[in-house]
This record gives C-alpha cells, sequence and structure tokens, in this order.
C-alpha cells in the first residue's frame, strides 16, 4: 500500500457507480451508502432552517435540544436533510475551508427547475456566482447569511 495522500478508486467500483446513478438504484448491494445528512453550525437555526424550507421547498422534520447545551434543527426532504445546529455562542469561521482540514466547501442540492430556485434565492437578497453548464447538469453557487457556500445543480434541464 503507497503513503500517497490521494487514493485511487478501483474502476470497477466507479462502473458500478455510474450504472447505480443512471438507474436511480440506490439499493446496489448490502453496503451501498447514501448520504442521510450533513450537520453545519449556524448562527440561528430557526432561521436558517425557515430560508432552506422557503428556498427548497424542504420541511422541518426535528427540532430540539442537542450537545453542548446547543439547538438543532434537522430541514429537509423525507430521505435527507441538513441539520442546522448552534449551541449561541459563536466563533469566526476559517478563511478558506479548501485549504482546511474537515473545512466544509459547500453543500449541494440538486432541484428540478434552476432558474426559478435561483429566482429565489435572489429574491432572498443572496448574489449567485459560479455559473456553469456542463455534465451532467447546469449549476450556480450562493452563499448564506452564514457563509455556507449552496451549489444548487439541475440535472434535467
Amino acid at each position: 500500500m503507497s503513503n500517497s495522500s490521494q487514493a485511487t478508486i478501483p474502476a470497477t467500483s466507479l462502473a458500478a457507480n455510474q450504472t447505480a446513478n443512471s438507474t436511480g438504484n440506490q439499493n446496489q448491494g448490502a453496503t451501498s451508502g447514501m448520504l442521510e445528512h450533513v450537520n453545519v453550525t449556524v448562527s440561528d437555526p430557526l432561521k436558517t432552517a425557515g430560508i432552506l424550507c422557503e428556498l427548497f421547498d424542504w420541511h422541518i422534520r426535528w427540532q430540539g435540544d442537542s450537545i453542548h447545551g446547543g439547538t438543532t434543527v434537522h430541514v429537509g426532504s423525507d430521505t435527507s436533510y441538513v441539520a442546522v445546529y448552534s449551541m449561541g455562542r459563536m466563533k469566526d469561521a476559517r478563511d478558506d475551508s479548501y485549504s482546511t482540514r474537515g473545512g466544509l466547501n459547500h453543500i449541494g442540492v440538486v432541484v428540478a427547475d434552476l432558474d426559478a430556485v435561483e429566482q429565489r434565492v435572489l429574491t432572498r437578497g443572496y448574489k449567485t456566482h459560479n455559473h456553469g453548464d456542463y455534465e451532467p447538469g447546469r449549476r450556480f453557487y450562493f452563499h448564506d447569511s452564514d457563509m455556507i457556500e449552496f451549489e444548487v445543480v439541475s440535472y434535467s434541464d
């Protein structure tokens, strides 16, 4: 085994994932995984959850007290969600997540109507950037008020 910091994915795994993605079959095997949630720290979980509900037609799945005396809101669909968390005291974010080990670079959200969602984002006062149209879909990015970057992508355009 090499000490290289970059791992190589076997071609058979890539082919299996491409088949699973193209067929929509999420049950490729007993060890096949699906991202269920991501947990991020925000300044106001209820405010952030409300905005995400408005932008992406999501709903609040759960909310309540959580670790370290904090509050968490689970917001998303019936199959996956974003847990937005705060314990009240906030530290400033790191300047550059892309060069910070463990940094969150962005959260990707798939939508059917990219243009309609972009209009919602703009109406909320956020600036969109990095518009792209390349395989496998069209996309744009925006930062929320906590400087969390979202990638919004549509595969149906």
